[in-house]
């Protein structure tokens, strides 16, 4: 009785434990594209791959890996168990695949789309339709997001603008962020192969026909390896991520002179209006200082000067002809300071054109210079 009574808590909880494991719905593709929909419990389904608890955790954001003469991908969100005979894609459903899973991927097993692995065993095709979905996805964000970006540089960039819309801005910077993000996904990609591509036994595990079906064995005894067919596929991919890597970095480097460009243009125009600033303190102060005359006339003190008629209009011209030439003074000495240095000077034997023969003596005396020749050993040259 009290072995009975130490027993029976842990077949409950076993019992518990496998009540609340989680249930895959799995969608399973044949070699002729047949399709069928089911679902299974994790530890079912793992049980009939011969596969272990782990191996179906996908952790991994990113992953190709082989278990027990099976192919284990994950691409984010897209999970994939891959065997000689079929292809399992778990949980499938509110993720947006329902077109690509019914449309094109069951044709693409079945050898009717454009895959070039389609004369290869099953795995192949397998493979390849899920890094040509993958990798048509990265270029399609690409896509996506190029012109978005291109038309707002556009019309950030423009010189004739005073002022930023700051709409623009936080579209800029919005695409800005899914640029980062897309540029970290393709290099998880990239990493993911070319971890595949430096280890030459994975690429071996991965021909999982050539360990199963005899008659690929024999094909690759014969000549035809299957190893570097997988190799050459997975470098092509490989290839096409770094393509992809490169436009996304030269569209970074775009936004980064765009931003470079709109400081210039804002720096320039608040120069132009500091100075205009600086221009019209200068004509108040020069308008102010000759303003005093009729300050001083203004007065209320009596003399002679307010008896005759042409005073008031002789000192009227002497204040503004007096502040017309105090401007034009400031402003002159104002323009001697603000302009540009002068360009280092050139010597005139380098700017007169001479022939060829001539460049290649002037660089040869300069380059025999360079390195201690002596003068005479330059005239025997």
């Amino acid at each position: 009785a009290g072995k009975f009574y130490q027993h029976a808590p842990n077949e409950t909880s076993q019992a518990t434990l496998a009540s609340v494991s989680p249930v895959f719905a799995v969608m399973k593709f044949d070699k002729e594209g047949n399709t069928t929909y089911f679902e299974k419990k994790k530890t079912e389904l793992y049980q009939e791959l011969g596969l272990q608890a782990r191996d179906l955790r996908f952790q991994h954001v990113m992953s190709i890996a082989t278990r027990n003469n099976r192919i284990i991908m994950r691409m984010e969100f897209l999970k994939a168990v891959i065997t000689p005979e079929f292809l399992l894609i778990l949980d499938y459903r509110n993720l947006s695949l329902e077109h690509w899973l019914l449309n094109e991927l069951a044709s693409q097993l079945a050898g009717e789309g454009q895959l070039v692995t389609y004369s290869l065993p099953f795995e192949f095709r397998a493979i390849e339709a899920i890094l040509q979905y993958w990798i048509s996805k990265l270029q399609g964000r690409l896509n996506t997001l190029q012109p978005q970006i291109l038309e707002t540089l556009e019309a950030l960039v423009d010189p004739k603008l005073l002022s930023v819309d700051r709409s623009k801005l936080h579209i800029l910077l919005q695409n800005g962020k899914s640029l980062s993000e897309l540029e970290t996904d393709v290099k998880v990609f990239k990493e993911t192969i070319l971890e595949i591509l430096d280890e030459e036994e994975v690429i071996e595990e991965l021909c999982l026909s050539k360990w199963t079906d005899p008659q690929v064995f024999e094909e690759s005894t014969s000549g035809i390896d299957h190893a570097e067919e997988m190799e050459l596929l997975l470098e092509n991919y490989y290839r096409q991520a770094e393509d992809l890597l490169n436009e996304a970095r030269e569209l970074r480097v775009l936004i980064d002179d765009s931003e470079s460009i709109i400081f210039i243009n804002l720096d320039s125009h608040r120069n132009v209006m500091m100075r205009l600033n600086l221009q019209l303190t200068m004509g108040t102060f020069s308008v102010s200082l000759f303003g005093l005359i009729g300050v001083a006339f203004g007065m209320n003190l009596e003399s002679s000067l307010e008896e005759d008629p042409r005073i008031f209009w002789l000192v009227t011209g002497i204040m503004f002809l007096g502040s017309g030439l105090m401007w034009r003074r400031l402003l002159s000495f104002l323009g001697r300071h603000l302009e540009p240095p002068l360009p280092p000077h050139v010597p005139a034997v380098l700017k007169k054109s001479q022939p060829a023969a001539g460049r290649v003596e002037i660089k040869t005396s300069l380059k025999g210079e360079t390195f201690g020749l002596s003068r005479g050993t330059l005239t025997n040259q």
